[in-house]
């Protein structure tokens, strides 16, 4: 059998690291019981016993790594007549043994980088790198590969073949890391999630997620090159290496919907980080459901930029002095609150900084103000009393309800979402906000109808960063908690609660705040939680305006963007990469990667998209494909009447053929669910993953919008009228737009072995043979 004693070699290496990690499991189990019944005297017992069931918990989070294997790789460096070589086993998690010796290093570890980065140009000092399958607990192959010491030679074992050919691999010189690994990777049935490729992580990639965490970090990639993976490990990477910062701070990972996220949630879990928030953009923005769609045409121009300034226009024509004088009664007095001195007032509010809300408790004193100087000079003309019962005498007025509301009529309390209802429902604000930037056909698309009641309004996802936009320029609503972030560093009954390090610190907080020192803090919804790491994916496909949303929760200025612009497929999207960090990050200088290798994507579904790609992007190139399916795209042209019949023998296929995998039907959003009926109506369970109810992207056969397929895969796709998809967003007579032409493109490559198309209409030019 070949490799069958380095493979009873690793095997008996295994034994021994599991036993390891047992013991690693029983230390961390045996810390949490005693936690439970030690005896507490005082709160700072309390505190401690808080700490040390957190540390326990989340110690034995890390060490549960289910049915994932415990190490996947070796390296060994090379030694010389002076000192023997290093050898070390690469895995998920550190494991050590009773002495804490290393038996596993943590695959972010700084000496694990060579079994990633190492090449036969740059071997890093190694002398082999060995990748290892580990099935349930059993060593299932290795593969070996050797580099060549400085005068060229390679130290093979006697009974070691020196090049064994890897069966599906484009030929072409590309220097790939472990083939037999990865080639079994990529050809594993998808399960309807994404996994890790910690085994199977590439140089090019590599590099990018060990990049430094300061700065923009911009990473371009075509289909199939792991761009999302790769941005996903650099967050667990960057958590490993600079863990008390980015525990404190946090890290965001920002999707573009929920049914991409949900793809996503399991990669960072499986590689022991399980404290990172992942939202899309409109769900940063809270208390605010999208529950309605709108136009192209109206989705982009909420997009534009130009929105903002006229935000802070309408924000600023509810800044206004009241038209007439308003009496009001005191006691058996009446005094008047005047005209000239509200507009007096509202100047000079509107001169001075911070947001609506706050400046309106100024406007709101001031007025009270002038109006008690006035009733004193009347009827307190000895000034009895002194200052002091003047300032009473404001306050009086401030509670008077003829006060309240003339106050509301210049200077209202406003919420974002109501600045944004109340212009997009008014024509006369409208046009009043957006004169000189807008022209009529921009401002009458922007009209709709009020809604009567608050939770009747149907948001968009445009709106969302509209409201976070608002909420901003009006900010919160109610006067900040007297308990804030200082008043955590504390201490009670002599418990330093900053001497806890900054994974501790939480738990120590919470015991603390249990026993009664600290009042729970709330954030306002327009109060923002900020992140010292932001990744992005799918980048290229955001708005000017939700890139703001963006930069409002960016504390340090790290992030990690990555996407293609050759997938740019919202009405919205963002031109270019430059235009993108303008907005963005327009003093920082980027630094750009562009992954140029497709590992996920076969070379004859790379070939067949081609033409679309140069049709809808002349001037970016596609990723080169790694491996081959073997196969090439089927091209089915029916007769209407025979449409339906047709796709459910393909679907039925394509099922058969990559079983156990998973297959998705790719249409236009407004087909998704006819064509779930159709396929049932034929005998096939097939569901749209974003439904509620669903399996989700776990079911065996899905049926997904076009639109919202943006970093996806699956086994095998079929791709249903790709001329209604090639024709989103075209204009006049155009049958077909780069838009719509960039999201078949990314519809042709979604599949990591089969795709076909079925079509009863005519083919986009790009697919006609």
């Amino acid at each position: 059998m070949a490799h069958e004693r380095e493979i009873a070699e690793e095997q008996a290496f295994l034994e021994v690291a599991l036993v390891a990690l047992d013991r690693m499991r029983d230390g961390a189990r045996s810390l949490r019981d005693g936690a439970a019944v030690a005896t507490m005297r005082g709160a700072g017992d309390l505190v401690e016993r808080d700490v040390v069931m957190g540390t326990a918990l989340h110690r034995l989070d890390q060490l549960a790594i289910g049915d994932q294997s415990l190490f996947f790789g070796r390296i060994d460096y090379r030694g010389d007549e002076r000192a023997s070589s290093d050898t070390y086993h690469v895995g998920r998690l550190a494991v050590s043994d009773e002495a804490l010796n290393p038996l596993v290093i943590d695959w972010r570890a700084p000496v694990a980088e060579a079994f990633y980065r190492a090449t036969g140009v740059e071997p890093l000092g190694l002398a082999r790198r060995r990748h290892v399958a580990i099935r349930a607990n059993e060593v299932a192959s290795v593969e070996d590969e050797y580099f060549a010491n400085a005068e060229g030679d390679l130290d093979l074992p006697e009974d070691a073949a020196r090049a064994a050919g890897v069966d599906g691999l484009v030929e072409g010189g590309l220097a790939l890391g472990g083939p037999g690994a990865l080639l079994a990777a990529l050809g594993r049935a998808r399960t309807g999630r994404m996994s890790d490729i910690v085994a199977t992580i590439q140089s090019e990639q590599d590099q990018i997620i060990r990049s430094p965490l300061a700065g923009v970090l911009l990473v371009q990639g075509g289909p199939g090159t792991g761009k999302t993976a790769v941005a996903l490990h650099r967050a667990a990477y960057l958590l490993f290496t600079h863990r008390a910062t980015l525990e404190r701070q946090g890290v965001l990972v920002v999707g573009p919907n929920p049914l991409f996220l949900n793809y996503i949630e399991n990669v960072l879990p499986s590689l022991g980080e399980s404290g990172v928030t992942m939202s899309t953009i409109a769900g940063l923005v809270t208390n605010v459901e999208v529950r309605a769609e709108e136009s192209d045409e109206v989705a982009r121009l909420k997009g534009d930029l130009r929105m903002a300034t006229v935000l802070a226009r309408a924000l600023r024509t509810r800044e206004r002095p009241l038209r007439n004088d308003v009496p009001i009664p005191l006691g058996r007095a009446v005094v008047t609150l005047r005209a000239r001195d509200s507009a007096e007032v509202v100047n000079r509010a509107r001169r001075r900084p911070g947001n609506h809300n706050q400046r309106r408790s100024a406007v709101g004193r001031e007025l009270a103000s002038r109006v008690a100087a006035e009733y004193v000079g009347r009827f307190e003309r000895d000034g009895a009393g002194g200052a002091g019962a003047q300032s009473e005498l404001a306050e009086t007025i401030r509670q008077t309800p003829q006060f309240k509301q003339a106050l509301q009529r210049m200077w209202p309390r406003l919420s974002g979402q109501e600045l944004l209802h109340d212009l997009l429902g008014a024509p006369a604000l409208l046009r009043a906000a957006a004169q000189g930037l807008l022209d009529g056909d921009e401002i009458a698309l922007l009209f709709r109808p009020r809604f009567s009641a608050d939770d009747e309004i149907a948001w968009t996802k445009a709106d969302a960063a509209l409201i976070d936009e608002a909420r901003v320029l009006v900010g919160p609503r109610r006067r900040p908690r007297p308990v804030g972030r200082s008043g955590e560093a504390s201490s009670l009954d002599g418990v330093d609660v900053d001497a806890y390090s900054a994974i501790h610190r939480a738990a120590a907080l919470r015991e603390v705040r249990n026993l009664g020192a600290f009042a729970p803090i709330e954030l306002d919804e327009a109060e923002f939680v900020t992140y010292g790491h932001i990744v992005v994916d799918e980048a290229q496909d955001l708005s000017p305006m939700e890139l703001r949303v963006l930069k409002r929760r960016d504390l340090t200025g790290s992030m990690t963007l990555v996407g293609d612009m050759a997938q740019a497929t919202t009405a919205s999207a963002t031109v270019s990469w430059e235009a993108l960090l303008d907005v963005l990050a327009p003093r920082r200088v980027p630094t750009r990667v562009d992954l140029s290798v497709s590992y996920r994507t076969p070379e004859e579904v790379l070939d067949f998209a081609a033409p679309t790609l140069r049709a809808a992007a002349p001037d970016l190139v596609a990723p080169r494909p790694v491996r081959r399916a073997g196969l090439v795209p089927l091209v089915e042209c029916v007769a209407p009447d025979e449409f339906e019949r047709r796709l459910v023998e393909a679907a039925r296929r394509e099922v058969a053929a990559v079983e156990p995998g998973r297959v998705a039907v790719i249409a236009t959003r407004s087909r998704v669910g006819e064509l779930v009926g159709t396929l049932r109506e034929g005998g096939l369970d097939a569901v749209d993953p974003s439904a509620h109810d669903s399996k989700g992207l776990a079911a065996d056969l899905v049926v997904v919008a076009a639109e919202g397929a943006n970093g996806l895969e699956f086994d095998a796709v079929i791709v249903v009228e790709p001329g209604q998809i090639a024709i989103r967003g075209a204009t006049g007579d155009s049958t077909f737009s780069s838009r719509g032409l960039r999201t078949l493109y990314v519809a042709l490559t979604r599949p990591t072995r089969r795709l076909s198309v079925v079509a009863a209409e005519d083919l986009p030019t790009t697919l006609v043979p």
